[in-house]
């Protein structure tokens, strides 16, 4: 039986009755790598129901740097389930087994900054057909929050509901008529519903990571506000304080490295060391104003003996 913190409940992996938001958004992120073959990715669908679109967006990042990448906007009509553009997600067992597929078709781009200019990305790269399936299964406890209709977060434009928790990942990654090569690793998993933008906040910074089954992490900085979780064994600790260095390549906001210094409302204190191993720069914009939103698969080092990989995320609004 999986620990919940928080009030989620187990059948909160099923989708939610569609709000009256016109931004009404349920979205599922499954992110997932392998220590061994030096590879993940990750794969994510939310539904705009009211929009009469879902947006879904897949990255494989291979050892050498290049990446597989697709985004879309195939059109849906209601919030019954997550099946569309591709991506499809299986809850297997409430609150602890999520199987998610993939079967379509990724720009490959040997260099992912070509990204910075999707079209001519999309234009000028081959498209390679690829088949992604994966298999979840929850290794730390599930921690997040549902707002009640009264909460002050209910009217929130980022996520009214929103829980993490960190997996034990299994599964296949196909490409063409290549190999069928296997996925042995971990990675974290997210969902959320509510009313969304993504130019609702100014900035922040999502570092996610696992050190195996018994221990993972997520630093989050949110504008001016840190915080986010460590577990360890089946135990839970919020982060009190973060200190973030980050280091960037050339004069871009294109992170290539990291420090974060990490304090436990236990009072237990870590240094995270982060190197950036595979980047791709994504965007969005709506309403004239413009989100660079950097992914980087990340190998990190905790304490200067603990090895463990996972995602950064830095996403800012920009002129």
């Amino acid at each position: 039986m999986v620990t919940i913190i928080g009030n989620v409940k187990p059948e909160d992996d099923y989708t939610h009755p569609l709000g009256p938001e016109e931004n009404f958004n349920e979205s599922v992120y499954f992110n997932f790598f392998d220590r061994e073959k030096k590879m993940g990715g990750f794969l994510r669908i939310g539904n705009r129901a009211n929009e009469g679109h879902a947006e879904m967006t897949v990255i494989v990042y291979q050892p050498d740097g290049s990446a597989l990448f697709n985004y879309k906007r195939p059109q849906i009509s209601s919030n019954d389930g997550w099946d569309a553009g591709g991506i499809k997600v299986e809850v297997v067992v409430p609150g602890e087994k999520i199987r998610t597929t993939y079967d379509g078709s990724a720009v490959y781009l040997q260099d992912p900054r070509e990204m910075r200019e999707p079209g001519d990305a999309f234009k000028n790269n081959p498209h390679k057909k690829i088949k992604l399936d994966l298999l979840h299964e929850g290794v730390g406890p599930i921690y997040g929050h549902v707002a009640e209709p009264n909460d002050k977060n209910s009217q929130n434009d980022f996520a009214r509901a929103h829980y993490e928790q960190h997996m034990r990942v299994s599964g296949t990654l196909q490409v063409e008529d290549g190999p069928v090569v296997e996925i042995r690793g971990h990675g974290l998993r997210d969902h959320s519903w509510g009313p969304r933008y993504w130019q609702s906040t100014p900035s922040y910074r999502w570092l996610t990571g696992n050190y195996g089954d018994d221990m993972g992490m997520v630093i989050s900085i949110v504008g001016s506000r840190a915080g986010g979780v460590f577990y360890k064994g089946t135990e839970l600790f919020q982060i009190a304080n973060v200190e973030l260095d980050t280091r960037y390549e050339g004069d871009t906001n294109y992170h290539t490295g990291l420090t974060a210094r990490v304090t436990l409302s236990n009072g237990d204190t870590h240094t995270v060391e982060g190197r950036v191993t595979g980047f791709i720069p994504l965007r969005n914009r709506r309403s004239g104003m413009f989100t660079h939103i950097g992914e980087g698969m990340t190998e990190y080092t905790l304490d200067g003996e603990r090895l463990g990989y996972g995602l950064s995320e830095y996403l800012d609004q920009t002129d």
